[in-house]
């Protein structure tokens, strides 16, 4: 199978175990408000979405050993798009109208970026010396959006789609590195860049729960877009990624950009509704899972809700 294609397809199943793994842990925190942690981690529910969780992640690394970033990165939009069936499916509703069309004009933009942006499987990757130096401008541009002042929202947003983006980037050095074995498992390539990678997951993990502590909505579409932009701009920068069709080509992923953008502006606008509404893609963060099941349950656990009288909840 062309390696291209196979990294389209790991990236795929990747967004629908994403998927799968958010709208479980959302409706575990909403069907079990104010359980504590001893009892969620006593859910088999729970644990079987943790375990969606690491084979999405495992999935996302090696579509990373076989495809380029600017291909890779941007299909984390997907799992919003996937949400939206799963959790209408399991809610026992309709897909709103709003949700297809977010929908379209998020798989219409994402197809216009792989037309330019295929290419083949990645052969470079970061030397120790441009690794460091891009954590370095990445910590520094963390630090610049992360300090106080107006709208730490969207602010606090934008460096945990940025420390993602790079984290997956510096991921795809990792994993391709140590697989071509170009470099020891235990070098200090490999190693090094490991470190950086677990620092800025956690980085981007940590800035986007405080992103969303006035709403999800604005800050989930501002991590979902720029998460594929930091990647992207690695790529074509540093490894040796282009995009073909030359101007042509550069206005065509602007365009796809542009209306995937929409698309995913249109999916998150879902996560204004009230939490009893059922709507789970408001739990649904592209290449950061884990805090779709934080989020909700540090919610519920600060605010306990009563049951309604006659209302049985699951254990």
């Amino acid at each position: 199978m062309n390696a291209t294609l196979l990294a389209l397809a790991l990236s795929l199943l990747s967004s629908v175990a994403y998927a799968a793994a958010a709208v479980a842990q959302e409706r575990l925190a909403s069907r079990n408000p104010g359980s504590g942690v001893l009892r969620m981690l006593s859910s088999g529910a729970w644990w079987g979405s943790v375990a969606l969780n690491a084979a999405a992640a495992l999935l996302h690394v090696v579509a990373l050993k076989y495809g380029p970033l600017t291909v890779v990165q941007p299909l984390g939009a997907l799992t919003l798009v996937a949400a939206v069936p799963l959790g209408a499916r399991i809610a026992g509703r309709r897909v709103s109208a709003t949700e297809w069309r977010g929908t379209a004009y998020t798989l219409a933009g994402l197809a216009a970026i792989l037309v330019v942006a295929s290419g083949s499987a990645p052969g470079k990757v970061l030397s120790t010396s441009e690794a460091v130096a891009v954590a370095a401008v990445t910590a520094a541009l963390i630090g610049l959006l992360a300090r106080p002042g107006a709208r730490p929202g969207i602010r606090h947003a934008s460096a945990s789609g940025v420390a993602s983006g790079v984290a997956s980037a510096l991921t795809q050095t990792v994993t391709v590195a140590a697989t071509d074995r170009s470099a020891s498992l235990l070098s200090v390539q490999v190693i090094g860049v490991a470190l950086l990678v677990a620092a800025f997951a956690a980085g981007g993990l940590l800035l986007s729960q405080t992103a969303y502590r006035d709403g999800l909505g604005a800050p989930l579409a501002v991590v979902t877009l720029a998460n594929p932009v930091a990647a992207a701009v690695i790529g074509l920068s540093l490894l040796g990624e282009s995009l073909r069709g030359g101007a042509a080509g550069v206005l065509l992923a602007l365009a796809g950009a542009g209306l995937a953008a929409w698309g995913v502006v249109l999916l998150t606008r879902m996560s204004q509704v009230p939490a009893d509404d059922d709507h789970p893609v408001a739990a649904v963060l592209a290449l950061e899972p884990s805090t779709a099941s934080v989020e909700p349950a540090l919610r519920e656990m600060r605010v306990p809700r009563q049951p309604e009288p006659g209302h049985l909840t699951p254990l």
